[in-house]
């Protein structure tokens, strides 16, 4: 998965940063490691946690740390932040993970265009959540496309690809702390050649092979014990840290937290709880069971199996998902 980095420096280039979340600070740093950031664009301050207190996006943080300029627009259609861009002779935006669909005009904003760093192989989970869906739909591999940004979603010429293939056992996590340095890797090593415009043709994506990975919704989180247990382990670990995947037991809601598929078929119906003689949690699925091995009971901390066997807050019998 590493990359032969750029040795030259290019400072005379300019350069505007477009993030918002934690997965998108190596690579504004790469960045900064190759060019000037005139900028690092970041969603606003939202309310967040139990006090509802602003919270400031990582990149923000980041950026305000290490002395950048830092913009944080309500929005952009306005025309504000392209004038702007064009005023200041932007050479190249980057965008990784911002938020926001870029109008237009901003496409345009810089000389040589935007460009984005996507978190799958596209054409495949074109959209804002393809870490999650690659886990929660099986994939085998994934990696980070850099693509010339056009007025559609994750739909532009691909520059360049890398790819790698999906641990056993990922999670979105440890996916997205993966996908996060590799990110960091390919700025260092192709934004300088597209601003040299060295070797750099962009492949046009093919739409008869795009799928579609968007934000997770509330119902993408329940989980289904009709589902077979491998795909209901996939979902979970797609789900973790967060948000997290859910179902009921005894009218409380039950957050799993970590979960283990097993091959073993105990002929019960699809959602019953029952206690193993080692003190394990299985759940009966389509097929297969699945080991509940962390949970977190609403309004309660999460606790390991065996303190969820102990609390009684499962107990042998129970049917999840009622």
């Amino acid at each position: 998965m590493a990359l032969r980095r750029e040795s030259r420096q290019i400072p005379q280039v300019r350069c505007v940063f477009f993030g918002t979340p934690a997965i998108a600070v190596p690579a504004l740093e790469a960045l900064t490691q190759i060019g000037e950031v005139v900028a690092a664009v970041s969603q606003p301050d939202r309310p967040g946690g139990r006090g509802l207190k602003p919270q400031v996006p990582a990149v923000k943080s980041w950026a305000v740390a290490n002395g950048l300029h830092v913009i944080q627009p309500d929005g952009l259609r306005n025309g504000a932040v392209s004038r702007w861009i064009t005023q200041q002779s932007v050479d190249i935006c980057v965008v990784l993970a911002y938020g926001r669909i870029l109008p237009p005009d901003l496409l345009c904003a810089p000389r040589l265009g935007c460009v984005n760093l996507h978190a799958s192989l596209l054409p495949r989970h074109r959209g804002a959540a393809p870490i999650p869906w690659s886990i929660m739909l099986g994939d085998v591999e994934t990696g980070v496309s850099l693509m010339q940004m056009d007025e559609g979603l994750d739909t532009g010429p691909v520059l360049v690809q890398h790819k790698f293939t999906i641990d056993p056992r990922e999670t979105t996590g440890t996916l997205t702390d993966r996908i996060s340095q590799l990110c960091a890797e390919v700025v260092r090593e192709y934004v300088p050649r597209f601003v040299t415009m060295a070797d750099f043709k962009g492949t046009h994506q093919d739409g008869d092979l795009a799928t579609w990975a968007p934000p997770i919704r509330a119902q993408d989180r329940r989980l289904n014990f009709d589902d077979n247990a491998v795909a209901l382990d996939a979902r979970v670990r797609a789900l973790t840290p967060s948000p997290g995947a859910i179902t009921s037991c005894k009218g409380r809601l039950l957050r799993i937290l970590e979960s283990r598929p097993l091959a073993d078929d105990s002929g019960a119906p699809a959602g019953t709880v029952t206690i193993s003689e080692n003190r394990r949690i299985l759940v009966a699925t389509r097929a297969g069971s699945l080991e509940l091995v962390r949970g977190q009971i609403e309004g309660k901390k999460p606790l390991l199996a065996r303190d969820l066997i102990n609390g009684r807050a499962l107990c042998n019998n129970d049917l999840l998902g009622e």
